[in-house]
Parts: C-alpha cells; sequence; structure tokens
C-alpha cells in the first residue's frame, strides 16, 4: 500500500475575515501560503506518485507550495505546471444561503444554536446549501473510485482539500462516526499522514512539526 496524504488549505483571505466559504473560488492569505509552505517541508521525506485537489483554488494553490517546499516533487512538474487531478466532488461543503456572510453576525442574526447546527450538524442543510453527509456521498465514491486504487497499487498520494473534504472522508473511512465528527478539528496547512490497515486508510497523524 502506498501512503495517504491529506492536506487541508492554508488559511484564505475569508478564513482570516471569519465568513463562510463554501464554493465560493477565494484567494489564501499571506499567513496561508505560509501555512502551506510549512506543510510542504514537513512533507520533504515523502516523494509522491499521484496529486488529487479540489478545483477551488484555495486547495490546488496550497498543494502546489506544498510540492514546492518539499523539494523532492519536482518529478511532478511537467513544463512549470504541477500535475494535479483536480475534481469538483473535492470542493469544499456548499454553504448556500450563507456563503459570504460573517459567522459571528450570522450568529447574533439567527442564534448561536442554529449556526451551529448549520456549522456541525452532520444531516442539516443550511438555505440552499449541502451538509456534511451529502459531502460524503460525493466525496466517498470519488475516493473509492480514484484515489483507492492508486494506494493499493503502492502510490504515494496527496489531496489538497478543505475542512469540510477531510472530515467527509474521515466519516467514509470509518475513521470518525457521523456523530464523532462534529468535534474534529482540521488545521489549515498542516499534513494528516495515514497508517493502513488491510489495505485501508485506518487511523492518522497529524504532521506538525511539533
Amino acid at each position: 500500500m502506498g501512503s495517504l496524504v491529506l492536506l487541508r488549505h492554508g488559511q484564505s483571505d475569508w478564513n482570516a475575515q471569519n465568513r463562510f466559504t463554501g464554493f465560493v473560488d477565494v484567494e489564501l492569505s499571506d499567513k496561508g501560503r505560509a501555512e502551506a509552505e510549512k506543510g510542504g517541508r514537513l512533507l520533504k521525506d515523502i516523494r509522491f506518485d499521484r496529486v488529487f485537489a479540489s478545483t477551488l483554488k484555495r486547495a490546488y494553490d496550497t498543494a502546489e507550495i506544498a510540492l514546492e517546499a518539499s523539494g523532492t516533487n519536482e518529478h511532478l512538474r511537467q513544463d512549470g505546471v504541477w500535475q494535479i487531478t483536480k475534481h469538483d466532488d473535492l470542493r469544499e461543503r456548499d454553504y448556500g444561503d450563507l456563503a459570504g456572510l460573517n459567522k459571528a453576525e450570522t450568529a447574533e442574526k439567527f442564534g448561536d444554536e442554529q449556526v451551529h447546527i448549520w456549522r456541525r450538524s452532520y444531516d442539516v442543510r443550511p438555505p440552499g446549501g449541502e451538509s456534511l453527509k451529502d459531502v460524503v456521498e460525493r466525496v466517498g465514491p470519488y475516493f473509492e473510485r480514484e484515489i483507492l486504487p492508486e494506494l493499493k497499487a503502492g502510490k504515494n498520494v496527496l489531496v489538497g482539500a478543505h475542512g469540510n473534504t477531510v472530515r467527509a472522508l474521515l466519516v467514509a473511512l470509518d475513521c470518525h462516526s457521523p456523530e464523532e465528527i462534529s468535534s474534529v478539528e482540521i488545521p489549515t496547512g498542516v499534513p494528516m499522514v495515514f497508517e493502513t490497515e488491510n489495505g485501508m486508510p485506518k487511523t492518522y497523524r497529524f504532521l506538525d512539526g511539533k
């Protein structure tokens, strides 16, 4: 089995502004780019064979910065372009009508409890958006179809993702139950390296350099 690394994108401009982002294609902040670079340096001992990412720039920019910083993955760059397989199924959860709104102001308007339910419940959709269960139902099949065969072929795979993409994969891989996942925090720009069990990624650790 190959190694699987999930990498949530570095801080985005809207993360810094405490806004709901979802499908909106925002840029990394300066802090986010620095986080991606640090994450890449921590990956210097892994030579990746395949890289997958969301079609949102904050995810694939993070992957590109990390690959550059690793210093060991130049084989994945052809004619100056990083070879990354991008797909919509790896995008962040769609926050629908909440996209662009400040989280604190939204809580003042709708109440802390309602906003917490929209953000962290497993199967409740925000207005016009997706629940985490919906994300599991698109991310899980994509992983099984496109990424798992690469791992079973012994390849090392990096996935440039989002906080809720990662949470969805942790549920799809049975690392956490739907009941547990709401309390799982995914830091920005910190690689998650998985150990395998019976051919499947099961346990993971954060490669934070501490």
